[in-house]
């Protein structure tokens, strides 16, 4: 099976199970007790939060360590609401898990804006400084694209919040950019930053939320006050060090190049059939949109399946629903949209694999084609 859906997850690193393990059967304290063991799991919570601010370019700041993106991307939108005559801003293309909050807040009667995206599936910059004013409370805009790979451009939005609202909150959903593309946080205005352990390599049920000021974001729920009382509850010690380890592993620069090398075979591989098109958004290597002129982009999702290769069809929190909204803001088809399906890579794929898979993919088509046609 050649699995083309890492966007969706990934495959954990074996070398994770050894950390689960240590931190579940032997060093199993709770960081909140007393004694001299549970001391020691607090300090490696400590320090896994240390190297992953590192790794993020953030020069201040916390991590709060939470179960999933989604409640990373809620705790950061809920926990810096305020009422009063503030306003929200989102990009159009965000995630299911930001964009329905905010879809949430409008029904609530909270002004709420959406920022059109651009051709190349980047939030639009000349319409979000024509939405941002004084009133603008929060700016959430993805980092990168989970449809399309998009990459939007952080240094760029926080100019225009120093220009027109610097009293708003940056929020970025990192969950797609995190350890695949460059960040540096300390060169954007970013206060909140999410990210996802089961899409580099770690295990499901963590994730985490970078805080640049952490007294500004509310709890969402009470309890022992663990997380600097933001997010109380015993922390996840067995995730957060397999996440530690996770991205340890990962070469971040040499994946990055090994990535497009991927893309570029495969591109080439399905570009020989005439009725499929690759739509490169240009933007992160590790994702791409496939369109399969004449064929329900689900039908050849099935089919690929059957001959042992994994795709999907964008983001797999709304999978199950018809059309794409992403797509269509961009100004993809209805036609476009029902035939695409989404590829996406891992850094630890080889060429030969990928050849393989886009030989099945052009097989998969034409067999599709004679069928209907």
């Amino acid at each position: 099976m050649i699995y083309l859906d890492n966007a969706g997850t990934t495959k954990m690193f074996e070398e994770c199970l050894s950390v689960h393990k240590i931190f579940s059967c032997e060093n199993f304290f709770n960081p909140s007790a007393l004694s001299n063991e549970s001391l020691q799991v607090e300090k490696c919570i400590k320090s896994a939060e240390s190297f992953i601010l590192e790794k993020l370019g953030a020069s201040e700041g916390n991590v709060i360590f939470t179960g999933c993106a989604t409640e990373s991307n809620n705790l950061a939108i809920k926990g810096m609401f305020r009422s009063g005559d503030w306003e929200y801003v989102f990009s159009a293309g965000e995630h299911p898990s930001v964009f329905n909050v905010a879809k949430k807040m409008e029904l609530d009667g909270v002004k709420v804006k959406f920022v059109p995206l651009n051709q190349k599936g980047q939030v639009d910059l000349v319409e979000l400084e024509k939405k941002l004013t004084n009133k603008t409370r929060i700016i959430s805009i993805m980092h990168v694209s989970n449809e399309t790979g998009a990459i939007n451009d952080l240094e760029a939005i926080s100019k225009l919040k120093v220009k027109i609202c610097p009293r708003a909150i940056l929020h970025v959903d990192g969950v797609q950019g995190f350890m695949k593309i460059p960040v540096m946080l300390k060169r954007t205005l970013v206060d909140l930053y999410s990210f996802s352990g089961h899409k580099i390599h770690g295990p499901k049920g963590v994730a985490g939320l970078y805080v640049k000021k952490k007294e500004n974001l509310k709890e969402l729920f009470q309890g022992g006050g663990q997380q600097f009382g933001v997010r109380s509850g015993t922390e996840n010690v067995s995730g957060i060090m397999q996440l530690k380890k996770a991205i340890e592993l990962i070469d971040e620069k040499n994946n990055y190049e090994h990535v497009k090398l991927l893309k570029q075979k495969f591109i080439e591989g399905v570009s020989v059939e005439s009725g499929v098109e690759c739509v490169d958004f240009e933007g992160s290597p590790y994702i791409l949109n496939v369109v399969f002129n004449g064929v329900k982009g689900e039908t050849v999702l099935h089919a690929l399946n059957q001959a042992g290769v994994i795709v999907g069809l964008g983001s797999a929190c709304s999978a199950k629903k018809a059309g794409n909204r992403v797509l269509q803001e961009i100004g993809f088809s209805k036609e476009k949209i029902i035939s695409s399906v989404r590829v996406s890579f891992n850094a630890y794929q080889t060429l030969e694999e990928i050849e393989k898979s886009s030989q099945i993919v052009v097989d998969v088509y034409r067999n599709i084609r004679s069928r209907v046609s």
